[in-house]
């Protein structure tokens, strides 16, 4: 297995170690198939429930968990919690979490303690190798995913309360505060935005500014931008 630097940051063109938790027998071999038709992907494993999922964890050490959010025992937010155990026992593990549902609660608390590593994707939009390979890829390298049509969903919500934060941006500071929440860099954006990659840099600079984050090194103030996005557009919906 490759060498693992802070955030899963990757030095190695190993296989990707992937451990998959689905208690769904249908789904659980529809993914199965989509990890083993990727050549750098490497399933050791597959769980249906979580205490099955960390005993595969534990003897595996994976790269990137995939997990449905809800599993056995109690069917809520076994996914969740095992993302949050995971990152205070096992950091460099990736984590993709697949939900029948666009929350931005569970999005909220899949990014609580960083964006780093994680990704929060639809299980209807995972209908092909490249979207589910991809996210495994990102979260392995450090980065992160949330699911387009959960951020439409957060954009498409009434305004944000006044105490929010939020409610100081203009409406192009919130489009692109909502690409970023999706993961993407300023190139990305502006590409998608059709505007320069210098204007998204005024842009992202500006959402910083308003949000009190100048302060802190560009990675922390991306995640910490998402976070107050999430949390506003959450309250709003």
């Amino acid at each position: 297995m490759g060498r693992r630097l802070p955030y899963g940051v990757r030095v190695s063109s190993s296989p990707i170690r992937v451990v998959l938790a689905e208690d769904n027998a249908l789904l659980r071999q529809g993914l199965t198939r989509l990890v083993a038709a990727a050549d750098d992907l490497d399933l050791v494993g597959t769980a249906t429930d979580i205490d099955s999922l960390f005993a595969l964890v534990a003897e595996h050490d994976p790269d990137v968990v995939i997990s449905d959010i809800r599993m056995p025992p109690t069917g809520t937010d076994e996914g969740i919690r095992a993302a949050q155990r995971l990152r205070a026992e096992r950091p460099r593990v990736g984590v993709v979490l697949l939900s029948a549902h666009a929350e931005a609660a569970y999005a909220l608390r899949l990014l609580e303690g960083g964006s780093a590593g994680r990704a929060y994707l639809l299980k209807e939009r995972v209908a092909g190798v490249s979207e589910l390979a991809d996210a495994v890829r990102t979260v392995a390298a450090g980065g992160s995913v949330i699911d387009p049509t959960v951020v439409e969903r957060l954009v498409a919500a009434s305004s944000a309360p006044a105490r929010s934060p939020l409610h100081a941006l203009t409406a192009r500071e919130r489009e692109v505060l909502g690409h970023m929440a999706q993961g993407k860099s300023n190139a990305a954006i502006a590409g998608d935005l059709f505007l320069t990659e210098r204007a998204i840099e005024k842009h992202t600079n500006s959402i910083f500014s308003k949000l009190g984050l100048t302060e802190e090194k560009d990675l922390n103030r991306r995640v910490s931008a998402v976070l107050v996005y999430l949390e506003g557009s959450g309250r709003a919906s």
